[in-house]
């Protein structure tokens, strides 16, 4: 984490850039990083898509310890070798039997596989972080982001022979709750209005070769290749993709109500979104107006977010420097500005602020990886 500014205005305040991979919050249980016999047997299921390689940059980036690992995918991609930590691994298909003697499971293969292999793995004791949206809202279920929630998993840990299903949050859900959780401890939120703006990054890695090529394609003046999405993605912007539900919202903008309420432990909390697709390569951004039970100006604002684990502020109005997504590409940490009272509300209930996110990292991977680490 960066060191702030010691003055704080209503006019400026303004953390520089943190490093590519910061040190680990407080609560992580970071052990250095050796093929010990005592430390746990790790698979990754899906381990050769966008997120399940993400996962292994963010296991070795954070010298996750681990006894042995099994790099797993499907029929299609078995056979294929991936390095990690300085070895190479062959990738085994993915079976019920992938799962014995392995202590922890990491998925990303998409919700139908999660729901065809996560309990198998849990029944044969192996505790499954999952980030598909199979189990977020199934009760029972811990859906955790571990600076926001780490006790909805207490009594989840290695070594006590049970297995369990723990879910890693929507990508939108986890990059807004680490900005506005320190404030809604604070203020209580009532009602929180989001608009997000999401990279290729969230469908998937043919997604973000699919930009690549339309933005070469468009910029040739040729026809852009419609693969992933049904429309031109480069140099435009559209609804998110994920299905209309009967109500009018996408299922993307329900997962944002839906999570926040289940994270929180709070269902009277109103949420509404709406979620767009920018051509952004990774990272998503989302513009936040919430209202609050309790006052909170702007400056105490500023000053709960610049103690956040895994926030830091960007945040200064004489230079017009805001977050952006290419600030926190391939960071750990969440991005916040635009720090400013809501005028349309009386008095200081209410704040909009700008919020960016590695959609791959934090929102995915390095997530999923924090869990793990909380299970040792």
């Amino acid at each position: 984490m960066t060191t702030p500014l010691t003055h704080h205005t209503t006019q400026t305040h303004f953390l520089s850039k943190p490093p590519l991979n910061p040190k680990p919050r407080a609560f992580s249980a970071r052990v250095k990083m050796s093929l010990q016999q005592s430390a746990p047997s790790l698979a990754v299921v899906g381990v050769t898509g966008a997120v399940g390689q993400e996962f292994l940059s963010v296991l070795s980036d954070r010298d996750f310890p681990y006894s042995s690992v099994k790099m797993l995918a499907s029929k299609r991609s078995a056979g294929k070798r991936v390095a990690f930590d300085g070895r190479e691994y062959t990738v085994e298909e993915l079976t019920a039997e992938s799962f014995d003697g392995v202590d922890i499971a990491l998925f990303s293969a998409g919700g139908s596989i999660s729901k065809e292999f996560g309990p198998r793995a849990a029944e044969k004791g192996t505790i499954v972080v999952d980030n598909s949206s199979a189990f977020r809202m199934v009760e029972g279920v811990p859906l955790v982001i571990p600076e926001v929630n780490p006790e909805a998993m207490r009594g989840i840990k290695v070594g006590k022979g049970k297995g369990a299903l723990i879910a890693n949050p929507n990508c939108s859900t986890i990059i807004c709750l680490m900005a506005v959780t320190p404030l809604h401890h604070h203020a209580k939120v009532k009602r929180m209005v989001v608009s997000t703006y999401q990279a290729a990054s969230g469908a998937g890695a043919a997604a973000m070769e699919e930009l690549v090529q339309q933005t070469r394609e468009v910029l040739a003046g040729k026809p852009p290749t419609c693969n992933i999405f049904s429309q031109q993605y480069a140099f435009n912007l559209f609804s998110h993709n994920a299905p209309i539900t009967e109500n009018g919202y996408n299922e993307e903008e329900m997962k944002l109500v839906k999570e926040t309420r289940k994270i929180w432990n709070d269902t009277e909390v109103k949420v509404t979104a709406t979620c767009i697709r920018v051509p952004v390569m990774r990272a998503h951004a989302e513009s936040v107006n919430l209202q609050f039970e309790n006052p909170l100006d702007e400056n105490t604002a500023r000053e709960l977010l610049r103690k956040a684990p895994g926030v830091y502020i960007i945040d200064d109005r004489a230079s017009n420097t805001f977050p952006t997504p290419l600030d926190v590409s391939n960071k750990d940490d969440v991005a916040v500005g635009r720090i400013r009272r809501d005028v349309s509300q009386d008095g200081n209930f209410g704040l909009d602020i700008f919020v960016c996110g590695d959609q791959i990292r934090k929102g995915a991977a390095l997530n999923a990886v924090q869990i793990a680490e909380m299970l040792l």
